[in-house]
């Protein structure tokens, strides 16, 4: 199985992830809204609530999904990774998501991950959908 982590750019082949505290970064409103413990709120939908599991790291098989975190790092990378440690399967997505104590980089998918608003409005359907089957 193939496990995707979206994050800061600049890691290598061997690099390890492991937690961090939500951090900042200037101008961008999830983010912001995440180092406070809030949701932050696009178009009057709710995104990227803070982690439920600070102490541990989150990986997915859902590329796009991995693709989206990346974006949120200005210019991050998507990696594909190994689990170091015991998968927990994520109560807090809709997509196919674990955690981990932490993850090893095995190669670098894609560098300067930016979505297009197409790429966008496409991830927030799968999400709306995904939330609505969750209701039922």
């Amino acid at each position: 199985m193939r496990y995707f982590h979206g994050g800061v750019s600049g890691l290598r082949p061997g690099d390890l992830i492991t937690p961090h505290p939500p951090r900042a970064l200037d101008g961008c409103p999830v983010c912001e809204a995440r180092a406070k413990g809030l949701t932050a709120t696009v178009a009057g939908q709710s995104i990227d609530p803070p982690n439920g599991r600070p102490d541990r790291v989150y990986i997915t098989t859902d590329r796009d999904y991995g693709r989206f975190y990346a974006s949120l790092a200005w210019y991050g990378d998507l990696y594909t990774v190994e689990p170091v440690g015991e998968l927990e399967p994520s109560t807090e997505d809709r997509f196919p998501t674990w955690c981990v104590p932490a993850a090893r980089v095995v190669s670098v998918y894609d560098r300067a991950v930016r979505l297009t608003p197409g790429q966008r409005r496409s991830l927030l359907r799968r999400w709306t959908k995904a939330d609505l089957e969750a209701e039922r």
